[in-house]
């Protein structure tokens, strides 16, 4: 089995080209300020949560969480992603999803929470059939992705404004990610 990231699975909601590129281990801009804001966000909010930044390498997932809280006296683990804004609020919660399934295959109990500090809001995310059923359909999208030889080609989403893969996308296109469609 290869590996699946969390970031794949948050791209596989927001551009097959990103899913694509990623997974062909082509990185996007690591300076991009909006990759570093997020990076800023995730290192300096809830500075009282002692488990920040928690690396976890299971068979066929990695995983980078932003925090883990062991709940006392549930015997389970809080666990939460940290985002910058709730404008891919669909795609953060099929990542935290993606987390919590790698656990409870693990034999780790818990529970997620989506954070977004800027608006102050905490956003339960629990893994119900349902949610199972949307994981595993972005799974399947990222595996069928991956074994294409050739990355999709860029169509303009309203993400690409934004995107850390932008450059890359539209260097040599007449098409500009700037413009509003």
């Amino acid at each position: 089995m290869e590996r699946v990231t969390g970031t794949l699975v948050h791209y596989a909601h927001v551009c097959p080209r990103k899913v694509w590129l990623m997974a062909h281990e082509l990185g996007p801009d690591e300076d991009h300020p909006l990759l570093e804001l997020g990076r800023f966000l995730g290192e300096r909010t809830y500075p009282r949560e002692r488990l920040r930044r928690v690396s976890l390498a299971l068979p066929g997932a990695g995983m980078v969480l932003d925090w883990v809280r062991a709940e006392d006296g549930e015997g389970e683990l809080l666990v939460a992603e940290v985002k910058k804004s709730s404008r891919l609020l669909k795609a953060a919660r099929l990542q935290l999803l993606f987390y919590l399934k790698r656990l409870e295959e693990h034999g780790v109990a818990a529970r997620g929470e989506l954070r977004i500090p800027q608006e102050r809001k905490r956003i339960p995310v629990e893994l119900t059939p349902e949610a199972e059923r949307e994981l595993a359909a972005a799974l399947a999208e990222i595996h069928a992705l991956r074994e294409q030889p050739l990355p999709p080609p860029p169509r303009r989403v309203g993400h690409c404004r934004g995107c850390a893969y932008a450059e890359f996308c539209w260097a040599e296109s007449d098409l500009d990610p700037e413009e509003e469609r």
